[in-house]
């Protein structure tokens, strides 16, 4: 079902406007993980697609039929609306792994410093 953006938008209207203000203070636009077209249709269909997909309200065309076969992982998504509420989803339910360079010799209980064998003797 490849359609244009304005036909999706029509699908998914909402009459109110999403915000996400815990995970997105300042909002989709300027979180950085959204591209401009991504932060537009999360605020203008996001309420619905939230809707949806917590399963509080039923599919009411074609549209938002699919939208529901590809969050229950039955098909991929293929049109802009499943991509960015795919994308939403992503960024706020999957935990985020912090990398440092620098690492951290264990300490045992009696105050002895453990050196992991991994690290070379140049140190």
């Amino acid at each position: 079902m490849d359609h244009n953006l304005a036909t999706l938008k029509n699908a998914f209207a909402s009459p109110r406007a999403f915000y996400d203000d815990a995970n997105f203070p300042r909002g989709f636009g300027r979180s950085g993980h959204f591209t401009l077209q991504e932060a537009e249709i999360l605020e203008r269909c996001g309420a619905t697609l939230r809707s949806l997909y917590s399963k509080a309200a039923e599919p009411q065309n074609s549209f938002q039929s699919q939208f529901i076969q590809v969050m229950e992982g039955l098909i991929p998504p293929t049109n802009a609306v499943e991509k960015a509420w795919a994308k939403y989803l992503k960024h706020t339910t999957c935990k985020t792994k912090f990398h440092t360079l620098f690492g951290r010799s264990k300490v045992q209980n009696d105050g002895s410093v453990v050196i992991p064998a991994d690290i070379d003797d140049e140190l």
